[in-house]
């Protein structure tokens, strides 16, 4: 009737959503969805998680489905995974990932090779998800990026967020896929809001799982990052666009498998590379990007060496002052896209 009267119609308005309360979404919408599906960790259940990340979700689904487990991450990793192999698909929570080191055998002997050691017949279908990198305040033993560290494990799928689309496609896609996923958050960008597209705030919104996203385009060099350094990539394009350089941003979003074509086709428009991490820099995922596109077809577009930015080759230290300096920032992005295009 409103459309006969000549009244424009306007469809359903994209809205704000924070990185925090779209992972909520997409737990809630996969214990829904699917009853094999449950939830267990520290203060996961009762305290609403530590983060506030299963917010309500105990009060809604129960003990069996959302669980409070001792402080013991090889205990309940180990747990998890038997589950997964029984059929369960269990989404396993830590704290941080720097505590799954204490279970690293359970995720990388116990689940990453047992499909493989199996012949293909025990499925491990489980996801391993928490804040991964630097917080703040926090220290060495709190700080560590793991994305290098499991993206070099076969068996593994590996993913890093960075938006909160990212975050409720990525884990939907997680929780529904077969194989063990490492799910790489950053505690700084939960409480973060972005937009959040009609589709996306659709019940059956999937990621495809080793799929980068372009971000921004752009012709004069290619900006690779995953999780929070892509909003600072984002920043330092901004800030370089009013000097006449136009970066192209992508969002990797998946650290393994890696979508080295689209890092590929860009490197072949814009003839220049950098990549943003805030991980250490030896064998890191930046160093692994360097390589593929060195021994690929992009080599031969390079006009420049391609510039890695990462986190300084340091446990991180407590000091603010220290801190800041250990993380790339904004100017550190600038200074590198500057390098590499020789201005």
């Amino acid at each position: 009737l409103q459309q006969r009267r000549g009244l424009r119609l306007s469809a359903p308005a994209a809205i704000q959503v924070t990185v925090r309360d779209a992972l909520n979404q997409a737990l809630d919408e996969e214990l829904e969805r699917d009853e094999r599906v449950f939830l267990l960790g520290e203060e996961v259940a009762q305290y609403d998680g530590a983060y506030k990340i299963s917010r309500g979700l105990w009060k809604k689904y129960g003990d069996k489905r959302v669980i409070d487990t001792p402080i013991s991450e090889m205990g309940f990793a180990g747990i998890a995974v038997g589950a997964a192999m029984a059929g369960l698909r269990p989404v396993c929570e830590f704290m941080t990932f720097n505590f799954s080191m204490q279970a690293i055998d359970q995720v990388i002997n116990s689940a990453a090779k047992t499909c493989y050691m199996s012949a293909g017949s025990i499925a491990v279908p489980i996801v391993f998800r928490g804040p991964n990198g630097a917080s703040a305040g926090v220290a060495a033993q709190h700080s560590q990026c793991f994305a290098a560290w499991y993206g070099h494990c076969p068996g593994l799928k590996v993913v890093s967020p960075w938006s909160a689309e990212d975050a409720k496609g990525l884990l939907k896609a997680a929780i529904r896929d077969d194989n063990p996923v490492v799910m790489l958050e950053s505690e700084l960008l939960y409480g973060v809001p972005f937009e959040m597209s009609e589709q996306a705030q659709s019940k059956e919104f999937v990621i495809p799982i080793g799929k980068a996203k372009i971000e921004r385009q752009g012709a004069h060099v290619t900006l690779v990052a995953h999780s929070r350094p892509v909003g600072h990539c984002m920043e330092a394009a901004a800030v370089l666009s009013k000097e006449g350089v136009e970066c192209e941003v992508i969002n990797l979003r998946t650290i393994r498998p890696m979508d080295i074509e689209t890092v590929e086709a860009s490197v072949a428009k814009t003839n220049h590379l950098v990549t943003v991490e805030g991980g250490w820099p030896q064998f890191g995922v930046g160093a692994e990007i360097c390589a593929r596109i060195m021994e690929g077809p992009a080599f031969n577009y390079l006009d420049a060496p391609a510039v890695r930015v990462t986190g300084a080759d340091v446990p991180m230290p407590y000091a603010k002052i220290l801190e800041d300096n250990s993380i790339p920032q904004v100017k550190d992005i600038v200074f590198a896209v500057k390098k590499a295009l020789n201005i």
